[in-house]
């Protein structure tokens, strides 16, 4: 009969030592938090799926000149467009027209309005 002096434990297949649950619990939330909390100071910016910006650093009178060319050029390029088409399409397109002509009369207003910075 063997005594129980004999009787070996087996060895511990963690490799990092000895089991210890309160460190392990530890290791696992700082992974998850590292992983699935949002930082409060992003190192990084965020991506976006928009495809253009408008620099915050750009005065409003830059702003409303590069709009009031904007139109000009779409008017330009659909009165060109509607004047080779015919019926209703063309109909449309001058709608179109319109409504940039009315944008334009807008941002051109706004421009005038803007103080000139010197």
């Amino acid at each position: 009969m063997k005594d129980d002096s004999d009787v070996r434990k087996p060895t511990s297949t963690f490799p990092y030592g000895d089991y210890a649950p309160e460190k392990l619990q530890e290791a696992a939330d700082r992974a998850l938090d590292h992983y699935l909390k949002p930082e409060d100071n992003p190192s990084e910016p965020k991506s976006s799926a928009q495809l253009f910006t408008v620099s915050d650093e750009v005065d409003t009178e830059v702003l409303l000149a590069n709009l009031s060319e904007t139109l000009a050029s779409a008017n330009a390029m659909l009165n060109d467009l509607a004047f080779d088409m015919e019926g209703s399409r063309r109909h449309v397109l001058l709608g179109v027209l319109q409504i940039i002509e009315l944008g334009a009369l807008l941002a051109d207003k706004a421009l005038d309005r803007v103080e000139i910075r010197t």
